[in-house]
């Protein structure tokens, strides 16, 4: 059987043996058949809240949180008619500031702010990158559990009137994304979410997909989230084509926990036993620009994998791990992945990226994990992967005609889990 991977902008096809495949992907949900009445018609009618025309007030200063490069939000599409609804409902150009929602990431170049929200709206409004490392963009909300200081962008935090736009989807350790994580980590200082994201945490047995009452991290994203006011959310379902499937706009909670269970419904999928084999993604562009972003999908592939078993990951990584990221230099100072979590262990150790670093060496503890990707053999190396070439060949090697394959085309959009779970 010939199975269609998500890679890149595209598809990279591989052959496997159909009497021992299972292919694992959403319950497939079909776009809205128009997408901008939708929106308009959620703001209108929104969960939890008055409307947001209600929300406006003569002269209000304005802050809309976007997600960056990084994800597959339709930016083009939901800013331009957010911005829109706000112009009809006496909204002038220069109360509104679009602030792109970094987290740890690098900003983005001018071009790539083009492309996810229009040129014409870069011209004609005003659009920032958040500065997550720099003290003097924040304002302090109290501290996290660690002692840290709470920093959120100052921009968000002395708007009058805060809307955050995103996609839900399943995420490795938050439980969902969306909702509350448009403004931490979104838009908070790196010292923030790497007390957030620390070795602790990540390794809470509740810092999983799915699940985020009783998830430390998402809990403590919701509580810092909350304390610079009420904020308004526009979040969106996607399916595989990108295409919306539903609009969840209100309160930040309240609409944010209807759409978690809508994609819930289509994203969980049981199985009985696991897999000797499980092929992966990271759902192709733009998530798997770099391998930093595809261990969501090895971590997808780890709830069913058999201990001593295979991962393979193809990611097309054309931004690197991404190159010269916290994410490299912190990979590359260990020899092993038992040798980074002792090194993460350490008392006192703090890093960015490290919770990405810590979910994928724990996962190579239990399992053998190879990468697909147009990566040259030393970045592999330097990541503690080994090179695939050929993802069919590369199976049959490792069953020799015996053993079970699963495959994850969309990688962690699709939620597998054991019914033994």
């Amino acid at each position: 059987m010939k199975v269609q991977l998500a890679y890149g902008r595209g598809y990279l096809p591989v052959e496997l043996p159909a009497e021992r495949t299972t292919v694992i992907e959403p319950a497939h949900q079909a776009g809205l058949a128009d997408e901008k009445a939708a929106l308009l018609a959620a703001l209108d009618s929104p969960i939890g809240t008055g409307s947001l025309a209600s929300w406006l007030k003569p002269g209000a200063n304005i802050c809309i949180v976007f997600t960056d490069i990084t994800r597959a939000t339709p930016n083009e599409r939901i800013i331009p008619w957010l911005l829109g609804y706000l112009e009809k409902n006496g909204v002038q150009r220069g109360q509104v500031t679009l602030l792109n929602g970094l987290g740890t990431h690098r900003p983005n170049t001018r071009e790539e702010l083009e492309q996810m929200l229009t040129p014409e709206v870069v011209a004609n409004w005003r659009v920032l990158n958040h500065e997550p490392e720099n003290v003097e963009a924040c304002v302090q909300f109290g501290t996290t559990t660690t002692g840290a200081p709470a920093l959120i962008n100052k921009h968000l935090a002395q708007a009058d009137v805060r809307i955050i736009t995103g996609f839900i989807e399943p995420h490795f350790f938050a439980g969902f994304s969306g909702g509350p994580k448009g403004i931490m980590p979104g838009v908070a200082h790196t010292d923030t979410v790497v007390s957030n994201h620390g070795c602790k945490n990540i390794g809470h047995p509740n810092s999983a997909f799915g699940i985020t009452e009783g998830n430390p991290i998402w809990e403590e994203m919701r509580d810092i989230a909350l304390r610079p006011g009420p904020s308004f959310l526009l979040n969106v379902a996607l399916n595989e084509r990108k295409e919306i499937t539903g609009i969840f706009a209100g309160d930040l909670l309240a609409a944010h926990k209807v759409g978690i269970e809508f994609v819930r419904a289509s994203a969980m999928q049981k199985l009985d036993a696991p897999f000797e084999v499980v092929v992966t993604t990271a759902s192709g562009y733009p998530l798997d620009q770099n391998l930093y972003q595809g261990v969501k999908g090895i971590a997808a592939a780890a709830r069913i994998v058999k201990p001593g078993g295979t991962i393979i990951l193809a990611a097309e990584c054309s931004d690197g791990l991404p190159t010269n990221s916290h994410y490299e230099k912190l990979l590359r100072r260990a020899a092993s992945p038992a040798a980074l979590l002792s090194l993460l262990a350490q008392p006192g150790f703090k890093a960015t990226d490290q919770w990405s670093v810590q979910i994928q060496a724990v996962i190579q503890q239990r399992a053998e994990l190879l990468l697909f990707s147009g990566l040259d053999a030393e970045l592999v190396g330097a990541a503690h992967m080994t090179p695939c070439r050929d993802i069919a060949q590369t199976i049959a090697e490792r069953l020799n005609g015996s053993g079970r394959i699963a495959v994850l085309p969309q990688g962690p959009l699709t939620i597998p889990y054991l019914d033994s779970i």
